[in-house]
């Protein structure tokens, strides 16, 4: 992989010297050819952090002196992903790429095969071992949303080769006995459709999450939020006032904040409404392009 990365930079790097490029952006701190095209073609380095590497271990504590030493400027796209570094690198949060909206709940549901009058809790997102899938199921076999027959829905589906992680769902959701209230419907083009279907988006990550889009999304879509409480979503929500944080990786404290939500439709609406203020205004693609033009110009007159 290393020389692969040697070679991909010193050819990025002759190439942008041939087309006179003014500076590279390597838009994700696992882009390795970046810092060798800039340092060839002898311009700026922007590298764009959008990992947190708390699960990496000894691999982290080699790799994260590189990235600062290796760019111009080491941009972050939370203050949660910031605080791996030393430094206090630059914060730039992600833009909304999408205009997110809901579908009518009752085509949603219909869409579905949903009651109308049924609970609904949704997440949306890859299939993997720190999303939180599991703490879903788990979540829906506690009192709170057992007694009321709550459904999980489940939007996306496993990365291709690791197909085992959605078998492993189901299986739990099996054992606890809550698999007829589970739906787990695949990768969705229509986002739409399964936010229009919840009552409550949750965002259970058991890793934190540097700026996880799912949760931007469903809030500027105006749905009720209930995340963990790591990561870059508490810069995203705020307890009480544009959703619920709880505890990572704890199914209880999850069914117990989403029962309070499906019990009180009034406080779901002020939430999500909330949410799809602060979000649109704070996580705007105008904002971010605003300070990405800055972030260039800064660096071309130095």
């Amino acid at each position: 992989m290393l020389a692969r990365a040697v070679r991909d930079g010193g050819a990025l790097g002759r190439f942008a010297r041939r087309r006179e490029v003014a500076l590279v952006h390597s838009n994700t701190s696992v882009v390795l050819g970046g810092a060798g095209a800039a340092a060839v073609a002898r311009v700026p380095h922007v590298w764009h952090v959008r990992e947190i590497y708390s699960r990496f271990g000894r691999l982290w504590s080699v790799y994260r002196p590189l990235l600062p030493r290796s760019s111009s400027a080491l941009v972050c796209v939370s203050e949660a992903t910031a605080a791996q570094f030393a430094d206090e690198p630059r914060v730039i949060y992600d833009g909304l790429a999408i205009d997110p909206v809901r579908s009518p709940r009752s085509t949603a549901r219909e869409a579905f095969g949903i009651d109308s009058d049924a609970g609904v809790i949704a997440v949306l997102g890859r299939i993997s071992d720190w999303k939180g899938q599991d703490v879903l199921v788990r979540a829906l076999a506690e009192p709170p949303l057992r007694e009321r027959g709550v459904i999980g829905l489940i939007a996306g589906e496993a990365w291709p080769g690791a197909e085992e992680r959605a078998a492993r769902v189901q299986e739990l959701a099996a054992r606890l006995g809550v698999d007829k209230r589970l739906r787990m419907v695949g990768f969705r083009q229509d986002v739409e459709t399964v936010l229009g279907a919840a009552d409550v988006v949750a965002v259970p990550s058991t890793a934190p999450d540097p700026l996880p889009g799912a949760a931007l999304e469903a809030g500027a879509a105006g749905c009720a939020l209930v995340a963990s409480a790591h990561g870059g979503l508490p810069e995203i929500i705020r307890e009480g006032e544009t959703g619920r944080l709880v505890a990572p990786g704890d199914p209880v404290a999850l069914a117990r904040a989403s029962a309070e939500l499906l019990d009180d439709p009034t406080q779901r609406e002020r939430l999500g409404a909330a949410a799809a203020l602060e979000i649109r205004e704070r996580f705007s693609a105008e904002r971010l392009l605003e300070a990405i033009q800055r972030l260039y110009d800064a660096l071309l007159t130095e």
